[in-house]
């Protein structure tokens, strides 16, 4: 599963709700389909994802995951406020398309990529930065929560 990136992830878990959505009919539930919701998730999720994107670039670090090596650790900007804002970003877009959606299949999807990243990914990568960072990851990780 570490082979297939994240993002990668999301789309087939997207791909996968709403093909579950197309055959079990489009099943609305009344009042789920939240548009302004759906509106602020996206915003927030893609700009939770590009501002750590951006802030990795400027510092000049990997964006790949499964890089043997990290040149540094990033605690500054969103990397304040979550440990994966790269991570959360994803789970953010996903909820906030169900939410425009409003079918309940399509709900399967951020609680896909959630477990995905959050079981399979993560660990991975902090395992990772506890070798290669050691008391400052586990410092970081101490003050700042791995989602929120």
């Amino acid at each position: 599963m570490l082979s297939i990136p994240p993002p990668v992830w999301t789309i087939v878990w997207m791909l996968i709700a709403a093909g579950t959505t197309y055959v079990l009919g489009w099943p609305h539930v009344p009042g789920l389909r939240q548009v302004p919701l759906a509106v602020v998730l996206i915003v927030l999720g893609i700009t939770s994802a590009a501002s750590a994107v951006l802030l990795f670039r400027r510092e000049d670090t990997e964006l790949n995951p499964t890089s043997t090596s990290n040149s540094k650790l990033v605690t500054s900007g969103p990397f304040r406020i979550t440990r994966n804002p790269m991570y959360l970003g994803l789970v953010l877009v996903t909820l906030g398309i169900a939410f425009w959606a409003g079918a309940w299949p399509m709900f399967l999807a951020p609680i896909a990529i959630f477990a995905t990243l959050n079981w399979v990914h993560i660990p991975f990568e902090e395992a990772k930065m506890r070798r290669q960072f050691g008391e400052a990851f586990e410092s970081y990780s101490h003050k700042v929560r791995r989602w929120l």
